[in-house]
């Protein structure tokens, strides 16, 4: 089912502050590079208790972004804080308020342990917080509320650049019934005579599956942008060196595109849509011209 998503563009430009909101959502989010932050710290959102993201460039090259996590019963006075601090630098901030009433202290921080919880599990952004903290105990209508108001921060973060919780690896438990057929897609494989991958696509993305084999050394060939994706996989501990010295997914892993996907598997630079192929033998790409065909 489809969601409405509204943005409004608080100065009128593309690229300054925004104001997010979800119909039938008792939130709102207020994103802003941080050049424009002073100008529209008027606004009475900013007085509000809420949940706050920092996005800066990432110090390990791994990774695309760095990422902080915060709350606050007052936005303004934490902003300002952060702001004159040094050594806490930022590019971008979104945070989120409540439209009507306000969100306790209890309530926010349950917010910010939990996105802290799954940012760390995504593996996917630096993670600038020194831990996750403990998640404080609510009750059972108040966590129902929170996680319904999570869900929503969710669907806002990456349509406004922030792709800190989106998955590297594939939340099996996360995956609704109604959403098991995109997991069952036709299964592609890497053969070699050492080691075997397999790989589905499907609506996530590219997925090399749990128990996938790589080769452990990346051919002089490969871009700075593949070395740091190997970095990240083994940085995150996604893969792990076997006793056999070659590299295993002890998780199902996402990937953009079948060439990345085959690249961290074969260690140099390749084409994945003639790399991967089927149990009848025919290439990805082959396997897309018949699909393709047939739709026309």
């Amino acid at each position: 089912m489809g969601k409405k998503l509204t943005v409004y563009m608080i100065d009128g430009t593309a690229y300054g502050p925004r104001l997010s909101e979800i119909g039938n959502w008792v939130g709102k989010a207020i994103y802003s590079p941080r050049a424009t932050v002073n100008k529209i710290m008027n606004r009475s959102e900013f007085d509000n208790p809420g949940i706050y993201c920092l996005k800066d460039d990432p110090t390990d090259k791994a990774f695309d972004e760095k990422i902080y996590i915060g709350e606050a019963e007052n936005i303004k006075a934490r902003l300002k804080t952060h702001l004159s601090d040094p050594k806490k630098d930022f590019k971008e901030v979104i945070f989120f308020v409540s439209k009507d009433e306000l969100l306790t202290k209890t309530q926010i921080r349950y917010l910010e342990s939990r996105l802290v919880q799954l940012a760390f599990e995504a593996k996917t952004a630096q993670i600038d917080n020194a831990n996750s903290p403990n998640i404080p105990t609510l009750h059972e209508a108040d966590i129902s509320d929170m996680e319904y108001f999570l869900e929503r921060i969710k669907l806002i973060l990456p349509v406004m650049g922030f792709k800190f919780l989106v998955q590297s690896t594939v939340d099996h438990k996360a995956i609704k019934n109604d959403d098991k057929d995109k997991f069952t897609h036709e299964e592609y494989s890497i053969k070699t005579n050492s080691f075997n991958a397999f790989m589905k696509e499907t609506d996530q993305g590219y997925i090399v599956l749990k128990g996938s084999e790589a080769k452990k050394n990346l051919s002089k060939s490969c871009t700075e942008t593949y070395r740091n994706m190997r970095r990240k996989l083994l940085e995150t501990e996604i893969m792990i060196e076997e006793d056999t010295g070659h590299l295993v997914f002890i998780e199902d892993t996402v990937f953009n595109s079948p060439s990345a996907a085959s690249n961290m598997i074969l260690g140099r630079n390749s084409n994945g849509f003639t790399e991967w192929v089927n149990k009848d033998g025919c290439t990805f790409r082959e396997v897309q011209e018949i699909t393709n065909a047939r739709t026309d």
